[in-house]
């Protein structure tokens, strides 16, 4: 049991890590995403100095010059006076800093996987547990709608949403449709599964102790039924999220989500269909690495939790 609680607090504080510096994409970043170094285009990551002092070196005619690193400098963690510039990830085809881009695009494209996760466990939950505990008729309806919404192509569900709405929506509006699609069309596995295990509990002896007591449904769900719930929902929300955060990332390559200059993963990794692009500049595909790693810190979370829940039970 230890072992297990052990696991999910270091997987936990993983993401945690992960997800700071894109919370802080203000005080992290260096440059402003949308702004454009239009003479330093493709820059390769900058070369740092570490001695005596971090720095970066400016190739000039008369030689080299050293342009320190300051930390908390202008309100972001760290800062080079010019005519240094420090991209840790090089830069794109209009010279916009590649990290940068990189942190900014991850509160879109996070904000999108955690919020849509969380409408559709909402959803799911409530439409699973009525269905499991009340049965007849409602769970069966439940059920059947359940099978049609994981029966519908979701993905091509979102292109026509999307093609229904003006092209030059706000950042801010696309991600409300995109999350807001999402949880809609999510809700039905989270739902089957919280039925299934609802339908086991409600026959339990200490549920059906409790309904001899007078106690209402909503009483025996939240506090008899609930805590044995919430594994299940964890891991659920663990498994979820990397799949919506890909959903709008997909959306944003295919140019249906947030558009330019707004960053987002999947309109810089929409830069790398030229081949030229993937082969020359190969610091441009960060956004793709980064996506690989917390997919992977997600779904070892959801491991972890279906571990600990396995060993409780």
């Amino acid at each position: 049991m230890k072992k297990g609680n052990r696991a999910i607090g270091r997987r936990t504080a993983l993401l945690a890590l992960l997800h700071l510096p894109i919370i802080f994409a203000g005080f992290v970043a260096p440059y402003d995403p949308a702004e454009q170094h239009r003479d330093l285009a493709y820059v390769p990551p900058t070369a740092i100095r570490w001695l005596p002092r971090p720095a970066v070196v400016v190739r000039q005619a008369e030689g080299e010059l050293r342009v320190p690193i300051h930390l908390f400098r202008g309100g972001h963690l760290f800062a080079v006076d010019p005519p240094a510039h420090i991209f840790l990830l090089g830069t794109g085809r209009f010279g916009r800093d590649v990290f940068s881009r990189l942190l900014y695009g991850g509160r879109l494209s996070l904000s999108a996987g955690l919020t849509a996760a969380a409408l559709a466990l909402f959803i799911g939950t409530i439409a699973g547990a009525f269905a499991g505990y009340h049965g007849g008729l409602a769970d069966t309806l439940t059920m059947r709608l359940s099978e049609v919404v994981l029966s519908l192509p979701w993905l091509y569900l979102l292109l026509a949403a999307r093609a229904f709405l003006p092209l030059d929506l706000s950042p801010a509006k696309s991600l409300l449709l995109i999350t807001g699609v999402l949880g809609l069309l999510g809700w039905a596995q989270p739902a089957r599964l919280v039925r299934g295990l609802v339908l086991s509990l409600r026959t339990r002896q200490f549920v059906e102790a409790s309904r001899s007591f007078g106690a209402s449904p909503s009483f025996i769900l939240t506090r008899h039924i609930g805590p044995h719930v919430y594994g299940l929902l964890l891991t659920q929300a663990a498994l979820m999220i990397p799949q919506f955060i890909l959903a709008e990332v997909t959306l944003s390559f295919l140019g249906l989500g947030a558009g330019e200059p707004a960053a987002s993963w999947g309109g810089m990794i929409a830069a790398l269909q030229q081949t030229a692009v993937l082969r020359s500049y190969w610091w441009l595909l960060a956004p793709a690495v980064v996506l690989f790693v917390f997919s992977i810190a997600y779904h070892s979370l959801a491991r972890a939790i279906e571990e600990r829940v396995r060993l409780a039970n």
